[in-house]
């Protein structure tokens, strides 16, 4: 499939265009801000885009109005289309934040339901309870997702609502061409509805990408066989950073091993799990390394490891903030393209998932492993590749059986000898193909 094969950049829209947090209804053509990200995609070479919500909401997106109409603080439905239009162009695939667990109290269904009460035709499509009261004293008790009153859990269970999910997915792969989807809270949805959705989509379009937000729990809930192609790896997420950290890379080491290692009790191997550093849900990976150096290594690791490799914008160019800023912090509007030399070395990890077969489809195998450094194989029946890294400040010579004495480093080009031994200097990181 194109998105195992792809390195994909996620954009924020909302924060990435200066709408204010508040929607106030107020029609600005904001979206068109993202042109500016349309060459520098294409120089920093990823082949997928994911936006965040970019439909109308009453504040972050993620509390829906209206599924099928773009939010009038970015602009409309043409303006996103255009957008689109300019990424496929330039040889870049599209998929969208699906939000289809829950929607904001400004949902016209929900509305209804406000106004005319039992009477509203909509009032099976919400969990209700006419004889409660909720936090905001409607009158009535209804589910919110996680205890949050702001988010009206939708009633997966009733075929009008899921008909009418389904056909919005239709609306949006006619109207915008889009690739594919991320499901919002992919673990709260029915798995039934997955199942639809995995089918009904693939109807509408073939090689359509279906990738399941998932925090922890066994993947295989989602993703699978006739359900989402992928599913976010938080288990990984925090065992870079942690093992950074710490300076401990049997963490991460373990948990691929344990994912997508050899042994028959291996979990996921087989399987493309959505890999990423940070998200717009984490504090910003430059933010989180105590030790600046281990920013390079640690974008090394995450297109060397199996899995689908995310960036998302502006840490490219090692944009800081933290979770405890709030939101709004990790979802910036910036005023211009930074590029940089640690834009230049994500460019070239970008480079060297999206030209190795090994990387993309390949088997996971540890043959050194220290607390500060280690090297992976990875191997496919046409490619072979070595992921070595050290995360100290002196070199490291790694001894292993590297079934050659030579290779490429596919991030920077260079030649690497190493018949006596890998040389690996401080704070770096190689994805090695023999040659």
């Amino acid at each position: 499939m194109w998105a195992y094969e792809s390195v994909f950049y996620q954009i924020y829209p909302l924060g990435a265009c200066g709408a204010p947090f508040e929607n106030d209804g107020k029609p600005e053509k904001r979206i068109k801000k993202l042109d500016a990200y349309v060459p520098h995609l294409k120089k920093l070479g990823v082949k997928g885009v994911l936006f965040n919500p970019l439909f109308d909401s009453d504040t972050h997106g993620y509390n829906t109005r209206d599924y099928r109409k773009v939010d009038v603080r970015l602009g409309d439905n043409d303006d996103f289309k255009k957008l689109v239009d300019k990424l496929h162009k330039a040889g870049m695939k599209v998929i969208l934040d699906a939000v289809f667990n829950h929607v904001g109290r400004g949902f016209w269904g929900f509305v209804d339901v406000l106004e005319k009460r039992e009477a509203s035709p909509y009032k099976d499509w919400f969990h209700i309870n006419f004889g409660g009261n909720d936090g905001y004293n409607d009158g009535l008790w209804y589910e919110g997702w996680e205890g949050n009153f702001d988010l009206v859990k939708l009633n997966l269970q009733n075929p009008a609502v899921t008909d009418y999910l389904i056909d919005t997915v239709k609306y949006w792969i006619d109207t915008f061409d889009i690739d594919g989807l991320r499901l919002d809270v992919a673990y709260c949805l029915d798995q039934n509805f997955i199942r639809r959705l995995r089918y009904e989509s693939s109807q509408m379009k073939e090689d359509f990408f279906l990738m399941g937000e998932m925090i922890g729990g066994d993947y295989r809930n989602i993703c699978g066989e006739g359900l989402c192609d992928s599913a976010t790896n938080y288990e990984c997420y925090k065992g870079l950073f942690s093992s950074m950290n710490s300076y401990n890379l049997f963490e991460i080491t373990h948990s691929l091993l344990r994912q997508f290692g050899p042994e028959n009790w291996t979990l996921y191997r087989g399987m493309h799990l959505w890999s990423f550093v940070d998200n717009h849900d984490v504090t910003r990976v430059s933010s989180i390394l105590t030790n600046p150096e281990h920013i390079k290594p640690i974008y090394a690791l995450m297109c060397g490891m199996p899995g689908i490799p995310s960036i998302y914008y502006g840490s490219e160019w090692g944009f800081k903030a933290d979770k405890s800023q709030g939101d709004p912090a990790l979802r910036p509007m910036f005023d211009k393209m930074e590029w940089n030399d640690l834009t230049d070395y994500v460019k070239g990890c970008v480079n060297a998932f999206q030209s190795s077969h090994a990387l993309q489809y390949g088997a996971f195998k540890s043959l050194v492993l220290q607390n500060k450094a280690c090297v992976w194989e990875r191997e496919a029946d046409d490619d072979r590749v070595m992921v070595a890294c050290n995360i100290d400040g002196a070199s490291f010579t790694a001894h292993f059986d590297a079934r050659a004495g030579r290779a490429e480093d596919l991030i920077t080009g260079q030649i690497v000898d190493f018949g006596g031994g890998l040389e690996i200097p401080p704070y770096t990181a190689y994805i090695l193909r023999p040659c």
